[in-house]
């Protein structure tokens, strides 16, 4: 069987304010079924800003190794390439990234219009929420951009 790359060249990545290490690409938002599809592109080996899922969070790893990791450093678990995660509300704050690759990631956020993450800082105090109003913003932002362009 063959091994297939994974080409994001025709991919817009975003930037998230000043957040580093990850990009993303809003590719659809359904308010009514209150559903948001996100692409989030991760850099090998170097953790996000500490976040909680809010809502339910179907994952797919389109390329390379999603890594997540607890709060305090430790592992908390490795998805390969090809495996789709259903992943619940969770208290819990995490931090993710990719492996040696980087990772790819396909998240589709599902059920609510309230928050769907919270961003934290180091002492795990809320610093950011974005929910179905700040996705939309953000989309409708990256599409005018693109019809300037």
């Amino acid at each position: 069987m063959s091994n297939y790359l994974f080409n994001d060249k025709n991919i817009a990545w975003q930037q998230l304010g000043e957040f580093e290490n990850f990009r993303y690409s809003i590719l659809n938002i359904d308010k009514d079924n209150k559903t948001v599809d996100v692409i989030f592109k991760f850099e090998p080996h170097n953790p996000i800003v500490l976040h909680r899922h809010c809502a339910l969070n179907h994952l797919f790893v389109i390329h390379g190794e999603h890594r997540l990791y607890y709060a305090n450093g430790e592992l908390k678990a490795i998805r390969a390439v090809g495996s789709y995660t259903v992943s619940q509300p969770d208290p819990v704050p995490h931090r993710e990234c990719g492996g040696d690759e980087g990772a790819i990631v396909l998240f589709s956020i599902r059920g609510t219009e309230g928050v769907m993450y919270e961003i934290l800082d180091d002492e795990e105090n809320s610093i950011a929420a974005l929910g179905m109003q700040d996705f939309i913003g953000l989309y409708e932002m990256a599409n005018s951009q693109a019809v300037s362009a």
